[in-house]
């Protein structure tokens, strides 16, 4: 055990961690706070093997997760706070709540921290991390206390949950708990599933176990935030800690990552991954919040609000988490349970296939020969059907005996399901129709065990049944129903069974409409919504086109090659947006209007059913407005083209080549139309990246022509270099220059160095700095133009940022004009000064003994 107390450890901060990591300064603003963990994770993560991460299921978090999770906690009036981390790593957890603590408007006077870590190698990271804590606590002045456990987490919470005569509850019970558990299969027989039924728990997997005991460690009222797998949210595995866990506790928010590896990518975790946030009550919140983002980083969330028994029924034995993310889940969820029938009402039932290869490898034949049968495996899917044999490594027979023959079905029409879908899968229940008139000759067939078939009491199912049940499963319905309430990547027989289905007579209805070639995803589709949801068609405005609509936009930016990255539906949705694409709406139809950024997350809102929070806008111009740019698929400006590309009005336009091509999608002309345009797309890319290099202001620095985007502050700052520099720096060095558009347009961060500074590059630098080597001052200059001054928390920012430095800095703000500045002046901080350009000969100090120059009637380089 290792404890500590605000004053012990702050000696501490300046040594050396572990070899390789030294510490030099640490600050006492909270980004750098979060920074500099963030770094021990990163330096932890890549010395900690992968084998031993996979042994103990722990990944460490990284910085915008634990910024995510600990902003989750409400801000309560607490005068005491104790919080729980069980499985701390790093301590990431524990630093983001503490520096989201002390951004609180009210503090609590002090904090208790209680870290359980049993991986010796962490532990030396967690303690400088403490130590930090401790020193950001004490700036703000928060007491702040900590202990270290290094002990087994559920052992210790079984022996601190057994009731005694001695026992104080609340004084062993804490206010908080922020949990990243390990992910980890246990054993039926083994210790720690023991122990988890000492706490009235039957589990598989240790991170409900982790997250089961964290709740009973709370205090009533007291909260936990936690991120885990999705896979407890339903399923048969996971029905005891539901139970148990919801009896307790009342969910507040979850937080779903729409892509799999995101949260965790840099350990190469493909689990779906859910946030959750809950308080320890038996009454229950009227509502739940459910927010979504791509990925961790991705600063891009949608936000809906359901009522809390949609979430979890009442009714529901199972206690299933009903997740969905937005009004178009919610019409999915609506439709499907309008369906009337179980599998088990229309008289079928699914099963796993029997033959396990490895088991059955002496019976494994690569192709068919006297005395075999077809095997079935997913590679032998294809556009509705089977294709057998294939041209795989796959062995493509299984040899009929006597001992094989308990692993194979009479030769019928079957319907085959993937158990395991791909990554690049776009679609997560994928069917086809095994039909035997196809595979005449047999009177078996073999299902591998990767795949799921439906049947009749074990016998085939009708062939125009079999059609209409595979498209039924096919339907983009189905898939987003699917996914709403599967947190794994497997599609199991029980999910199967546990899902709604029309009655018998409807699947004939359908399976009538299908004939030898299976019909496209649209056609599969509107014969769904036809057929099934009782509509004529028209592609109106419901769940089904609304997906349909934007999987075409996601392939079309795949066709037009756009990075990785910008193929996701955030994307996708930006692009129908700029075109004023409506569900309903054809692609002929596509215009090209000049929309801003909240014009374009306006229309997700109205016509997707995307609302995303209004600060996100930000995220939809740095990952998908710059790469589309980049691609020359829009324009920026085009009413205006002087325009500064970091102006409040700046609109985005289609180009008018590339909406000639989007015009064509779904007809005969698109294929052709593609072709021509993506011949001559990199002269467009040119034309355009030759205009704005056109507009582009040109500066000289060191002897060099650099150029600056258009606009902005950068007219400012081109003056800065041309009339401030030469006349109140003369002979002085430009260290840093930056950029609306590029962040940076120059930076000698070996002058820098010389000086015997080093910035962290996670801080905000400012918009020009210039070495007065006469005077051997640092000057730091901010332009403003959209961006306030140099106020006093920018000042204290900035002698944060350059605390390494022994030379004085000086500290300028800079304004275009008189009129620019008079808005600013009540925040303008004390000892610094002020030029404005229009002005250009004179400077202006804010009180204190120094001005950057001396001022004398003589001289008119400076006044006061």
């Amino acid at each position: 055990m290792f404890q500590a107390s605000s004053k012990q450890f702050v000696e501490n901060l300046n040594k050396p961690l572990f070899d390789g990591l030294p510490y030099s300064h640490i600050n006492s603003h909270i980004k750098n706070l979060l920074h500099e963990v963030d770094h021990l994770r990163v330096v932890a993560s890549q010395k900690q093997e992968q084998q031993q991460k996979g042994t103990l299921g722990q990944f460490l978090t990284n910085a915008a997760v634990s910024e995510l999770m600990a902003m989750m906690f409400d801000k309560v009036n607490l005068s005491e706070i104790s919080l729980l981390d069980a499985g701390a790593g790093v301590g990431s957890l524990l630093a983001a709540f503490v520096a989201n603590v002390c951004n609180w408007r009210q503090y609590p006077a002090y904090i208790k921290i209680v870290a359980y870590e049993i991986d010796p190698f962490l532990i030396g990271y967690l303690q400088k991390t403490l130590a930090l804590c401790v020193s950001e606590c004490q700036c703000v002045g928060i007491t702040c206390d900590y202990e270290i456990r290094d002990r087994d987490f559920i052992a210790d919470a079984v022996k601190l949950l057994q009731p005694t005569l001695f026992d104080k509850p609340d004084e062993l019970r804490f206010t908080h708990a922020i949990l990243n558990p390990p992910y980890l299969k246990i054993n039926a027989n083994s210790k720690v599933r023991e122990l988890l039924r000492a706490l009235g728990l039957e589990t598989s997997n240790l991170y409900t176990g982790f997250m089961a005991a964290a709740a009973q460690l709370l205090q009533p009222g007291g909260e936990l935030v936690t991120i885990s797998p999705r896979s407890f949210c339903n399923g048969p595995y996971f029905r005891d800690f539901r139970k148990m866990f919801l009896a307790q506790m009342a969910l507040r928010q979850i937080h779903l990552f729409e892509s799999r590896h995101k949260a965790f990518s840099d350990d190469s975790v493909l689990q779906e991954t859910v946030i959750l946030h809950a308080i320890k009550q038996k009454q229950k919140h009227d509502s739940v919040l459910v927010s979504t983002s791509l990925g961790s980083d991705d600063g891009l969330i949608t936000t809906h609000s359901l009522a809390y028994t949609e979430i979890v029924h009442p009714d529901d034995a199972e206690q299933f988490i009903r997740i969905i993310p937005d009004t178009v889940s919610q019409e999915v969820v609506q439709q499907i349970a309008n369906l009337p029938c179980t599998l088990k009402d229309i008289g079928l039932s699914v099963s796993t296939g029997r033959v396990v290869d490895f088991r059955a490898k002496e019976y494994l034949r690569l192709s068919l020969e006297e005395n075999t049968v077809p095997l079935i495996y997913p590679v032998n899917f294809s556009l509705g059907y089977i294709e057998h044999p294939k041209a795989t490594r796959k062995h493509q027979a299984l040899v009929y005996t006597k001992e094989t023959a308990s692993l194979l079905v009479d030769n019928e029409h079957y319907v085959l399901t993937k158990r395991f879908t791909t990554k690049e899968e776009k679609k997560r229940v994928v069917a086809v129709v095994y039909d035997a008139n196809r595979h005449l000759g047999y009177s078996h067939v073999g299902f591998e065990n990767h795949i799921n078939y439906f049947h009749k009491c074990g016998r085939g199912l009708d062939i125009t049944i079999a059609r209409g049940l595979a498209a039924y499963l096919n339907s983009s319905l189905v898939d987003a129903y699917f996914r709403l309430f599967n947190g794994h990547t497997q599609v199991n027989a029980t999910d199967l069974r546990n899902l709604p289905y029309p009655t018998i007579e409807q699947l004939v209805s359908l399976g009538l409409k299908i004939g030898d070639n299976f019909p496209s995803q649209q056609e599969v589709d509107q014969l769904v919504t036809k057929e099934l949801l009782c509509m004529t068609f028209q592609p109106g405005t419901n769940s089904t086109t609304i997906k349909s609509r934007i999987d075409e936009a996601l392939l079309i930016l795949a066709q037009l090659g756009l990075p990785r990255a910008q193929q996701q539906e955030r994307s996708a949705l930006t692009l129908l947006a700029l075109l004023d694409l409506k569900p309903t709406d054809s692609w002929a139809s596509a215009t090209a209007p000049n929309k801003g950024i909240t014009p374009i997350m306006e229309f997700m809102a109205q016509h997707y059913g995307k609302t995303y929070k209004p600060n996100t806008r930000e995220t939809v111009r740095r990952q998908t407005i710059h790469q589309f740019l980049d691609a020359a698929l829009i324009v920026a400006n085009s009413d205006e083209p002087l325009r500064p590309i970091n102006s409040p009005k700046t609109v985005y336009q289609i180009e008018e080549s590339a909406l000639a091509l989007l015009q064509t999608y779904g007809t005969s002309e698109w294929e052709n139309s593609l072709r021509t345009y993506q011949a001559s797309i990199e002269t467009l890319k040119q034309r355009y990246a030759q205009e704005r290099e056109l507009s582009r202001i040109p500066v000289v620095i060191e002897g060099q022509v650099k150029t600056l985007s258009p606009g902005g502050q950068n007219v400012l700052i081109e003056q800065i270099i041309n009339e401030f520099a030469p006349r109140f720096t003369p002979g002085g060095k430009l260290i840093y220059v930056g950029d609306t558009d590029e962040k940076l347009a120059h930076f000698n961060e070996a002058a820098l160095s010389d000086l015997g500074i080093t910035v962290d590059s996670h801080g905000k630098m400012p918009d020009v700095i210039i070495h007065h080597i006469t005077s051997n001052w640092l000057v730091l200059i901010e332009a403003v133009t959209s961006h306030g001054p140099i106020n006093p928390k920018r000042k204290k920012e900035l002698e944060t940022l350059f605390a390494g430095t022994s030379i004085p800095l000086i500290m300028v703000t800079t304004f275009l004009s008189r009129k620019a500045m008079v808005g600013y002046l009540a925040e303008i901080a004390w000892e610094t000064d002020v030029w404005v350009a229009e002005d250009a000969t004179h400077l202006i100090h804010f009180n204190g003994e120094h001005l950057l120059q001396p001022y004398n009637v003589n001289n008119d380089k400076g006044a006061s």
